[in-house]
């Protein structure tokens, strides 16, 4: 998704990327897979982030068994015609696949292949998987990459336990962020007046509001059970404003929880509030040592290694390109700068 527009300094972002899942993971109901790996898994999704991992299973080919709800025409014995909706379980041949990150929805489009009282054998159908309701998945050929899959999202210990606030003044995301994908919660978005000269006042309680407003998104969503640390990242003195405040809060109102926790707060430096500025805030060699026991730190050295990676592909792409230009390159760079 592309960044926000900065809209000038009374608009501000903040994100929070919660890595607070509970320790919730997918049900494994039932696996039937036969030596030559052919065979059918039961599984019911239960977080959202499972209906990431379901989209990553199903692949065109496999045959997919839900509950789900079909329109259907009646007659009655007057000869007048009505439709109703009915729940049935189809069993489908799978076409197509649709996800909706947002709404972590998945759209599962096929024919179906077994006999039912309401859908003919090879009619259309769309089946809408949601979480707590079972579906079965198979396949003629399950690999080793979509087993190990299951494991993970069957396993609750991949629960995640760090937490980031990324900000500027004025808006938040509120975001959970696993290993697998990132989920916006909610959205905290407070007009933030301009500084007037000789009078502050209006300004400084936007901001007291807005502050507050973040300190309760990070009560709400937070589990300070199981998050090891909290980054607050921002561009200036965002951070150091928005920590002071929170913790003089705390003191006040006698808050133990943010109180008993405050040494899992880091500030970091980045240069926006914007999602992707994550990435610096995580590369900062401060925020690398002490995520080095939590679970988002292979996530971080694996997103280190791909933009390097990306990083190398542009410089071997610009050097051909000058090559090319030049006259000098031959057959083999040739064939290699297309396939770029």
């Amino acid at each position: 998704m592309a960044p926000r527009s900065s809209a000038g300094p009374e608009v501000a972002v903040a994100c929070l990327w919660l890595l607070t899942a509970p320790c919730k993971a997918m049900k494994l109901v039932r696996k039937d897979i036969e030596k030559d790996n052919a065979g059918q898994v039961t599984l019911v999704p239960e977080e959202p982030e499972d209906m990431w991992h379901t989209y990553n299973l199903v692949q065109v080919g496999d045959s997919l068994r839900a509950s789900t709800i079909r329109k259907v025409q009646t007659e009655s014995s007057t000869g007048s015609v009505g439709s109703n909706r009915v729940r049935t379980t189809l069993t489908l041949c799978v076409e197509a696949i649709d996800f909706d990150s947002q709404a972590c929805q998945l759209r599962v489009k096929g024919t179906n292949i077994q006999e039912n009282e309401y859908v003919k054998m090879g009619a259309y159908h769309t089946i809408e998987l949601e979480p707590n309701r079972q579906f079965t998945l198979a396949k003629k050929q399950w690999d080793s990459v979509v087993l190990e899959r299951i494991e993970q999202a069957c396993d609750p210990a991949w629960s995640a336990d760090v937490a980031a606030v990324v900000m500027q003044e004025g808006l938040a995301h509120i975001c959970l962020v696993t290993p697998s994908m990132t989920l916006t919660r909610a959205k905290v978005e407070v007009n933030i007046p301009r500084k007037r000269r000789g009078n502050c006042s209006q300004h400084d309680r936007a901001l007291e509001r807005f502050y507050e407003q973040v300190v309760q998104a990070i009560q709400r969503h937070i589990n300070f059970d199981v998050v090891k640390c909290v980054l607050v990242a921002s561009p200036g003195f965002v951070r150091e404003q928005f920590c002071d405040y929170m913790f003089q809060q705390a003191v006040k109102t006698d808050n133990k929880v943010l109180l008993e926790n405050r040494s899992k707060f880091l500030q970091v430096h980045a240069s926006s509030g914007h999602k992707y500025s994550l990435k610096e805030a995580l590369c900062d060699p401060t925020v690398t040592s002490r995520l080095s026991d939590t679970k988002a730190a292979g996530e971080v050295k694996a997103l280190d290694d791909f933009y390097k990676i990306k990083i190398l592909i542009c410089k071997v792409f610009l050097m051909l390109l000058a090559l090319r230009h030049c006259g000098l390159v031959n057959g083999c760079s040739q064939r290699f700068f297309c396939l770029l």
